[in-house]
């Protein structure tokens, strides 16, 4: 009766799952030329990913992406849990509602908005810095387009961690905070010794679902292409490169060998992280 419920679910996921991955691996391990056509190459595919300037750039850039983008999405959605946990009125759960909002928008929807804003033909940033008499900042330059997308990815995402540090602050007994003032801590103290401590699995949790996220950053800045004349290249995130590598040059064997690449890159990390994290489940 088990295997009867599982079917349906297992059936979709061999389909549309397992089944193209194992034919993308297939294919990563054959090489097409314009003279001689295709031929089996095994893993020379994957050693020239990993020599190759544009996928190692794109790495490096996401790498660096990750390492200011997660700790800033995780502060401002610990700081806004912490907050809206503190506060007991219809105003938090309409803010709960507001701040979770982003996430529930689509990442195109976003992106196309954020590049809206940031446009210095029709944005409203250049109008409201021209009433200061100054000009506003070119967030699709190539020297801010770094902090443009960091900006987008943690509107879209912080409230959705927040979600989830604050259930986990929910599930809290209350007696522990008594106990704490009755011993004289402050509400400060209780933030920062029984609160965040006691929700670090959580934290752990949103730490991961970001790594992986960012690691195949794609949607941002592929939106934002057109609207970044010459500031977001085709090979700038790696996803990018493997998809123009697949669908722009029709080099459909290596752009597969390019995504595993990638998602070899990703769970050496993501193993690696939770390898040093293993013993107390936390990073704290």
């Amino acid at each position: 009766m088990g295997w009867l419920f599982v079917g349906p679910f297992g059936l979709v996921f061999l389909a549309l799952l397992i089944a193209p991955l194992c034919y993308a691996f297939y294919l990563s391990l054959w090489q097409k030329r314009l003279i001689g056509g295709t031929s089996f190459v095994f893993l020379d595919n994957y050693v020239k990913a990993f020599t190759d300037p544009s996928f190692l750039s794109g790495t490096w850039f996401v790498i660096r992406f990750s390492l200011v983008s997660i700790p800033l999405q995780i502060i401002v959605a610990l700081v806004m849990a912490l907050i809206l946990d503190s506060v007991t009125s219809r105003f938090a759960r309409f803010s709960r509602l507001m701040i979770f909002l982003p996430y529930a928008i689509p990442t195109v929807i976003g992106a196309v908005m954020w590049g809206f804003l940031y446009s210095k033909s029709f944005g409203p940033l250049t109008d409201i810095f021209s009433l200061f008499g100054t000009t506003a900042p070119d967030f699709l330059s190539s020297n801010l387009i770094f902090y443009g997308l960091v900006n987008i990815v943690t509107w879209q995402w912080a409230g959705y961690y927040m979600i989830i540090l604050y259930a986990a602050l929910q599930g809290i007994d209350p007696a522990l905070y008594e106990a704490a003032r009755m011993d004289g801590a402050g509400g400060r103290q209780i933030a920062l010794r029984i609160k965040i401590p006691l929700i670090a699995p959580a934290l752990l949790l949103i730490l991961v679902f970001s790594l992986i996220g960012t690691l195949q950053f794609f949607n941002e800045p592929q939106i934002l292409r057109s609207l970044a004349a010459g500031t977001i290249g085709p090979d700038f995130t790696p996803n990018m490169y493997a998809y123009q590598q697949a669908f722009g040059l029709a080099n459909f064997t290596y752009g597969s060998a390019i995504s595993f690449a990638l998602g070899g890159v990703i769970f050496a990390g993501v193993y690696a992280f939770l390898f040093f994290t293993r013993k107390r489940r936390t990073f704290l």
